[in-house]
């Protein structure tokens, strides 16, 4: 493995070889495989060294063949070899001075300017082909880019971004709604499925029951069942209250250390579905009067007489019931 040829031919298959691998192997918007996949370095080595050892092999057979040759067909071989390195050198060169245009320094006095500033005379080359050749394609480029962008009205880089965060947003808002455990007391949504509520009846038993009752009908905790909430009802307060716990030095402790975000949501879902269940041993009404803004009002019932006015909310999945005022 002597020839410059070999050494390129190898260089080239790496370079293709970890191309492909890396293009095979890494899944779209995703990090070069090679480095998720510590492992495929190894199989890269050993597709290297494999292929260094077939370049061994045939440049072991080529001299074996050689030496095989009588000395005058090994003569006629190596003027062959010969002449075949210095074509490629002569296109080489002739491709360098294509490129470069550039006059022999023997006829440099045909190129020579008039004037003359205290001995030094300025030759006067024709543009590098190579470079006319770049300009006239950037001329080309700024046409095409031109007609594209301000003609057809493309999208420009700005468009471009706008679309990607857009779609970047669609895609997360869908894997939020698989992805249970990133809700947190500002997209918490009240749970209406009856395996969530199951679920949250479960945990419920396990670890509420204690203070609440097996019901939420209260004990050393709050009743759940009544219209009055100490730290706010709905789903994000019962939430936030659950999480983070009640009130410094008298409230219910933290949970969100002990249950997952998805389970405090399906707690909480639970405790609001107990609403107007009014248990037989239910403990008396604390904190304030709650009620749900958002909730939906389906028919409203107002009778008065002259000590008291009673307005009945029918279907008021929070507050329930009714409101009572007396003057």
């Amino acid at each position: 493995m002597r020839s410059t040829a070999s050494l390129i031919r190898i260089l080239g298959f790496a370079g293709f070889a970890y191309l492909f691998l890396n293009y095979v192997g890494t899944p779209e918007d995703e990090p070069s495989v090679f480095t998720t996949q510590n492992g495929l370095w190894a199989i890269y080595g050993v597709l290297i060294f494999m292929y260094i050892a077939f370049e061994i092999c045939i440049e072991s057979l080529r001299a074996i063949l050689f030496k095989t040759l009588k000395p005058e067909a090994q003569e006629t071989y190596e003027v062959q070899v010969a002449a075949k390195k210095e074509q490629r050198i002569a296109w080489f060169k002739n491709t360098y001075a294509k490129l470069w245009k550039v006059k022999p320094i023997a006829e440099e006095e045909e190129i020579i300017l008039d004037h003359n500033y205290d001995g030094i005379q300025e030759l006067d080359n024709n543009l590098p082909p190579w470079w006319v050749y770049g300009f006239y394609a950037s001329i080309l480029f700024a046409l095409i880019y031109l007609v594209r962008f301000e003609v057809l009205g493309g999208d420009n880089q700005i468009d471009e971004y706008e679309q990607a965060v857009a779609q970047a947003q669609i895609e997360l808002a869908a894997y939020k709604k698989t992805a249970k455990d990133l809700v947190d007391e500002n997209t918490v949504e009240l749970l209406t499925d009856a395996a969530d509520i199951k679920a949250g009846e479960m945990l419920f038993s396990g670890n509420c029951v204690a203070c609440h009752k097996a019901v939420g009908a209260g004990g050393i905790g709050p009743n759940l069942t009544d219209d009055y909430w100490i730290l706010g009802g709905g789903i994000k307060n019962v939430f936030h209250t659950i999480s983070e716990g009640g009130r410094a030095g008298k409230g219910m402790i933290a949970w969100k250390t002990d249950l997952k975000p998805s389970e405090i949501a399906q707690v909480a879902s639970y405790v609001l579905s107990l609403h107007g269940t009014n248990p037989a041993d239910a403990k008396e009404p604390q904190g304030d009067l709650w009620i749900d803004e958002h909730a939906p009002v389906e028919g409203v019932q107002v009778t008065q007489d002259s000590t008291q006015v009673e307005v009945l909310l029918e279907n008021e999945p929070v507050t329930g019931a009714i409101i009572q005022q007396k003057d």
